[in-house]
């Protein structure tokens, strides 16, 4: 439900994104389209359409566990741990709400996402698992920072902060809560893209 958190601030009109080159960072996967809508040395501001995703929530304290434990609910989700028994492709990226807990050792809840593949959207089967469930999430903006590497996540809550400073007007996003990205494998070395982002 959080993934779906939008007021009218945040909602844009499908039509602003048509024309679309998927960016390298996606390495030829299906990933969300988007629209840069200002651009900075430390961020974008950038639309995204209306998407599925496949999602669950995980209620905890330490993110890597609770990330890695969504990713594998996911993953066997695509793998076919659906109603039909089939095998849907992998998106690009994996994404993370984090809604965080009151307090350094609170839980919090890690909602973990995959976009269903264009081809599937509006036909994916429904998981087996009852942990996981596909959404619709509306249109919406948000201001991102992109940086290399293999984070964690103590690393993630560094970044958003230092992406939240260099915003500066704490009245143009959404502070109580933010999404990570991932887009490579656990294998790539290489080039890797990460990214947090803020609720505009």
């Amino acid at each position: 439900a959080l993934f779906l958190s939008c007021n009218g601030k945040t909602l844009v009109n499908e039509n602003e994104v048509l024309r679309y080159t998927p960016p390298e960072f996606c390495h030829g996967l299906d990933c969300p389209k988007f629209k840069v809508l200002k651009k900075t040395e430390d961020y974008e501001l950038r639309a995204y359409e209306a998407n599925e995703w496949a999602s669950t929530t995980i209620a905890a304290v330490e993110y890597d566990d609770s990330v890695r434990t969504g990713f594998m609910r996911l993953f066997n989700y695509i793998s076919g741990n659906n109603v039909d028994g089939r095998k849907i492709e992998m998106t690009a990226p994996v994404a993370t709400l984090v809604k965080p807990g009151q307090g350094p050792y609170c839980t919090s809840n890690f909602t973990v996402n995959f976009m269903v593949p264009y081809n599937v959207q509006g036909s994916a089967p429904k998981p087996k698992d009852p942990t996981v469930s596909i959404i619709k999430a509306p249109p919406y903006k948000v201001y991102v920072s992109s940086f290399p590497g293999r984070p964690n996540g103590k690393e993630y809550v560094e970044k958003v902060a230092i992406l939240a400073e260099k915003i500066g007007d704490t009245s143009l996003f959404d502070g109580s809560f933010y999404i990570t990205a991932g887009y490579d494998s656990p294998f790539t070395i290489r080039k890797r893209h990460n990214e947090v982002m803020l609720m505009a």
